[in-house]
């Protein structure tokens, strides 16, 4: 009877190690990845990239569903090609005192390739809850995903920044694009 148990409870042990096993976290390549943000001013348009993102999603292999995603982006990595804009803007948002803005996911919704990503954003030393959509596509090897959101200067403290005495506006929209090797 002992051995009949003992033979049970390694199945069960085998089986549970295969299913952990199915689930891996993966980082997304830095050269092929991008975090893109829009600032908008009645004048023009500003655009300002980072390849310098450290994303890691909590991918299950089998299902072929993300379960998990952690961004992590140091500020001063984002350029819009203007030297003196990007002081202004690290000046702007306190990168000295807050260099890293962190996104953490609280839940994660796939239905087929569309991805609803609800979490926590730290941005400007505050950290508040939002909803990300994003799409995702399998090529190569290779998952990318693509997404975007919006939030509010004034939500984050941050002053909106002007130029001739008028404002941007207050919405930063962000875009994004990882790749992950799977």
């Amino acid at each position: 009877m002992s051995s009949k148990i003992n033979f049970v409870i390694s199945l069960l042990l085998i089986s549970g190690s295969i299913i952990f096993a199915q689930t891996k976290k993966i980082e997304a390549n830095k050269g092929e990845s991008t975090i893109t943000y829009q600032l908008t001013h009645p004048l023009h348009e500003i655009e300002s990239t980072s390849k310098d993102a450290q994303c890691i999603i909590e991918y299950d292999h089998s299902s072929k569903i993300i379960k998990s995603v952690m961004v992590q982006v140091d500020v001063t990595t984002f350029n819009s090609g203007n030297s003196n804009r990007d002081s202004h803007a690290m000046e702007v948002i306190d990168a000295l005192t807050y260099p890293y803005t962190n996104f953490t996911s609280t839940s994660v919704t796939q239905n087929g390739n569309n991805l609803e990503v609800a979490g926590k954003l730290t941005f400007h030393g505050i950290t508040k809850d939002i909803i990300l959509a994003a799409t995702t596509g399998e090529s190569n090897g290779k998952l990318v995903v693509k997404g975007n959101f919006s939030i509010s200067l004034t939500a984050f403290k941050v002053e909106r920044p002007s130029l001739l005495m008028i404002p941007v506006k207050d919405e930063l929209r962000f875009t994004f694009t990882q790749v992950f090797n799977i």
